[in-house]
């Protein structure tokens, strides 16, 4: 396996499929790089991680010249595991989306279907580690579910830890409270990889949690049989959950049943709040993250011309895409005097309730299972038939966990097929998810 192979089957699979925004052209020159070829992992990142002298986006045109002069820690972490960057991938833009068709640049296609939509917001990085040959595994990032959700539309493993286990420095932000650095691979053992090499306690993150760095490869092969299951049943059939992706989900749970585990269906008591929980303190936090994208310091330039909010204004009309002013103004709207109380504060409240309540389910079973996505990777003109209340429905199963900072993983319910299994457990418990994960992945 050569730098130059990768290359050229990045730039075959761009021409194809639309996977990166930036793909590295110094491939060949990565100091990086091993004497030894045979040890190189090639990796592709998305583009909202700062990469040194790499062009990094977040898939905006705002960040459209943005060449950072230093590396997030997980490219640096990664750097020292002998993992080389392909390329930057193509996702929503700042990551507000489930579909990747929010992208100021090229919309990145499935590869099991170029109709169809990989996912979002990591949806090149999941489309790239299908389809490579090379490449096995990638960094991703989820706000919402944005790594749960391309993992289960382009059939891959899709790892999503613990909020503070894997550092945030070199991370433009969606919402700070909420986003995490994960990882996806062609199976569970290559996810986990990627993820010990980034994972760890980083002085630069104040969220970053000071722990002992686990080896989670160690939870690979393990007995799983003493585990106990709960299947929710708000969000594992029923109104909302295609019938096919509720036929192969529990195809997949009689699976794990006849290998010996055991489930109870059980009831998320607040699951048709969680949703709405979610979109208010992500587009609040959203709105302050992205002020700073005023064209003056950050983001963007134009010709200085009237007082600072027409030059400010004329800057995000010129370079924010539809998705990202609808977001500044809602969550703009929502921390106003008069209506932060009645949104806002409310929401956190409930992040507060809804967080107690899986560590209450917790008490009782050591993984909660759903299916990853609730319905199949649609095709591009459905998605244009959407709604925007649509849109944000396809998030109802991934962004509980991530309001809680819960560890996830999504394994495909078959070999090639874009149902997810998603397996939820309580904070820093990763060896569950991946012990289960893996083992499923033996079994189906």
């Amino acid at each position: 396996m050569k730098p130059k192979d990768v290359l050229q089957e990045a730039k075959e699979l761009n021409k194809r499929y639309n996977l990166f925004i930036t793909l590295n052209e110094n491939l060949f020159n990565e100091k990086a790089s091993p004497k030894n070829e045979e040890k190189i992992n090639f990796i592709s990142v998305k583009d909202n991680i700062c990469t040194k002298g790499l062009r990094t986006t977040a898939g905006s045109k705002i960040l459209e010249d943005y060449n950072p002069v230093f590396d997030a820690t997980v490219i640096e972490k990664s750097k020292k595991a002998k993992y080389i960057v392909v390329g930057k991938t193509g996702m929503d833009e700042f990551g507000f989306g489930s579909f990747s068709m929010n992208c100021a640049y090229e919309v990145p296609k499935n590869p099991l279907d170029e109709t169809k939509s990989c996912g979002g917001s990591s949806g090149g990085g999941a489309g790239y580690t299908y389809a490579s040959k090379f490449s096995n595994s990638s960094i991703g990032e989820s706000t919402g579910g944005s790594i749960s959700c391309p993992a289960a539309f382009c059939a891959v493993v899709g790892i999503t830890p613990t909020y503070g286990l894997v550092s945030r420095y070199g991370l433009i932000d969606y919402a700070n409270s909420l986003d995490k650095i994960g990882t996806f691979g062609k199976n569970v053992k290559e996810a986990v990889n990627l993820l010990n090499s980034i994972s760890g306690y980083d002085e630069k993150d104040s969220t970053s949690i000071n722990k002992e760095k686990e080896n989670y490869e160690k939870y690979l092969g393990k007995d799983v049989k003493k585990l106990k299951i709960g299947v929710i049943k708000e969000y594992s059939n029923g109104e909302g959950i295609n019938f096919e992706v509720e036929k192969e989900f529990w195809e997949g749970v009689k699976k794990l049943e006849s290998n010996g585990l055991k489930y109870k269906e059980i009831s998320f008591r607040l699951s048709d709040l969680v949703l709405p929980c979610y979109y208010i303190i992500a587009m609040c936090e959203a709105s302050t993250n992205l002020a700073k994208f005023s064209g003056i310091r950050y983001g963007m330039a134009k010709e200085l011309k009237g007082n600072f909010n027409e030059y400010f204004s004329s800057v995000r009309e010129s370079y924010f895409g539809k998705e990202t002013k609808k977001r500044i103004l809602l969550g703009t709207f929502m921390r106003m005097a008069g209506y932060r109380d009645a949104y806002y504060i409310k929401a956190l409240k409930l992040r507060s309730l809804i967080t107690q309540e899986y560590k209450k389910l917790f008490k009782e079973f050591d993984v909660l299972l759903t299916p990853t996505m609730p319905i199949l990777p649609p095709k591009f003109a459905e998605i244009e038939k959407l709604s925007t209340v649509e849109n944000y429905m396809c998030d109802i199963l991934t962004t509980g966990p991530n309001l809680s900072g819960l560890p996830m993983i999504s394994v495909p319910v078959k070999k090639d097929r874009t149902v997810g299994m998603h397996f939820i457990a309580d904070h820093l418990q990763e060896n569950k998810i991946i012990s289960i994960g893996d083992f499923y992945e033996r079994i189906r």
